[in-house]
């Protein structure tokens, strides 16, 4: 009894130390700007909900909320297409080069992401696509890891109903649509949510591409609120809350989903 108390102190310790910030943000969202950079600060919100309509003000939070729904929703559907089709090819076909075709690809991921911005960049102006959706959408449709996570799930599942689809006269493309997504729904809504996760938040690239403010998502719009001189936290605060309250439903949502396929994608390597 005495071991499990400590674990779940621990536990609720760890909880509220992860949902603090949040509680900050909230707070903040409801305070005047002088009220929020106080010293000490004050722990007490003041009712200031007008600061949640003064996004509305400042930014062209409709359109930046769409392009960041447009954004989100196309990678992470390319990805779950994309990448679970070549995560099949590596975890049941047999071709010449596999296993080194396979290595290079998770070589890939030793690699920072920043080194890739400047050669994208270049495509994408020599493309014409700047400050357009395709822009956003067509750089993040494919990842090195969304492979090698449906490539470990797709070594868990029996191979036994794969066979007997392939006695029966299915090929390779009817057996990976009509046996294979199915049994791996769960892997598949875990990568579905961390590429949502990632595509929601993603800062550095939309800033990069998209300069007007029309066409800028949300991660993108607030980060020009912060100015050189001053800015307006609670505004800010506010306009951050409004951005996170759709991910955090769908993650409520999903979570169990999310979490069993986490913990099966390694059941065999």
């Amino acid at each position: 009894m005495r071991k499990n108390l400590g674990v779940h102190t621990i536990l609720i310790a760890a909880a509220l130390a992860m949902v603090a910030p949040f509680g900050w943000q909230i707070v903040t969202s409801l305070k005047s700007l002088s009220n929020a950079t106080k010293v000490p600060p004050s722990l007490l919100p003041e009712g200031r909900w007008d600061n949640y309509g003064k996004v509305f003000d400042v930014l062209p939070f409709g359109h930046q909320f769409l392009n960041t729904v447009l954004m989100a929703g196309l990678r992470t559907i390319g990805q779950v297409l994309f990448c679970s089709m070549a995560a099949y090819a590596f975890a049941r076909l047999r071709f010449p080069g596999r296993n080194v075709l396979f290595g290079i690809l998770l070589s890939v991921l030793m690699v920072p992401p920043q080194l890739f911005i400047i050669p994208q960049y270049q495509i994408i102006s020599s493309l014409g696509w700047l400050n357009s959706l395709q822009a956003l959408v067509v750089p993040g449709l494919f990842s090195a890891f969304g492979v090698f996570l449906l490539r470990q799930f797709f070594l868990g599942l029996p191979k036994e109903l794969e066979e007997a689809a392939a006695i029966d006269g299915a090929g390779p493309v009817r057996i990976y649509w009509s046996i294979v997504l199915p049994l791996a729904r769960p892997g598949l809504v875990a990568l579905a949510l961390l590429v949502l996760l990632w595509s929601w938040n993603d800062l550095f690239w939309p800033l990069v591409v998209n300069t007007d403010p029309g066409k800028m998502t949300l991660s993108a719009g607030l980060a020009s609120l912060q100015g050189q001189f001053q800015t307006d936290y609670p505004v800010l605060m506010a306009g951050s809350l409004l951005a996170s309250l759709p991910i955090i439903a769908v993650f409520t949502v999903l979570q169990r989903q999310f979490i069993q396929g986490i913990a099966t994608s390694g059941i065999k390597g």
